[in-house]
């Protein structure tokens, strides 16, 4: 019988944090849902703890390695050989060399606590861009641009995240304005909504932008 796997508890946690953290801040919530029903479908309501449970178990196990039969076999009988030289250190790769290897991926943003997201009906196909939200937002609100934590431009709307505070008074200085031929709707993020009323199993992922 096979030794019971020993699992570390506070590096699990933390892992499961920084895994919770990232699905709020995912660049794809569109991927995210489709997957998110497809084990819907797949797994049973009662089930769908222990299938999360047991992808965490399976993605921190670390393989073993088996070694074939007939492998351990050779080396019962394989003869001694004769002691190695050492080789030399290999010369340090040209400067040029080093400065090409890949940066760093950069971390998703983590929100800072309280903070909501706006949903907006403008987008790329109206020929708004991130800029441009920034600008109008900005416009007449006292807001300003490190006060806003996230932006993200779809075809035809948009996702912001703010303060409570800094949401509202956006929601209040540009719903119902006109901008570029189109009625502005803006309003805290129906996802978000969702979020804070279904069940830890079914909440769907909150929009957030960059």
């Amino acid at each position: 019988m096979e030794k019971e796997m020993e699992l570390d508890l506070e590096g699990l946690a933390a892992k499961i944090k920084e895994l919770a953290a990232s699905v709020r801040t995912d660049s794809n919530p569109e991927e995210l849902d489709v997957l998110r029903k497809l084990i819907k479908k797949n797994v049973p309501f009662m089930l769908r703890g222990y299938f999360s449970a047991y992808l965490l178990r399976e993605l921190t196990r670390k393989p073993q390695r088996r070694e074939r039969p007939e492998r351990a076999a050779k080396k019962e009988f394989r003869k001694p050989e004769k002691p190695v030289q050492k080789e030399q250190a290999p010369a340090e790769k040209p400067q040029a060399e080093q400065s090409a290897a890949p940066a760093p991926r950069k971390q998703p943003k983590v929100l800072p606590e309280g903070a909501k997201t706006l949903y907006i009906n403008l987008g790329k196909m109206g020929r708004i861009y991130a800029k441009d939200l920034v600008e109008l937002i900005c416009a007449d609100t006292g807001i300003t641009r490190d006060d806003i934590y996230m932006v993200r431009v779809h075809d035809k709307y948009s996702f912001v995240s703010m303060s409570e505070e800094n949401c509202n008074k956006a929601i209040e200085s540009l719903l119902g304005k006109v901008i570029k031929g189109r009625t502005v709707q803006i309003n805290i993020s129906n996802r978000e909504k969702k979020d804070q009323e279904a069940k830890p199993e079914e909440a769907p992922q909150e929009e957030s932008a960059e």
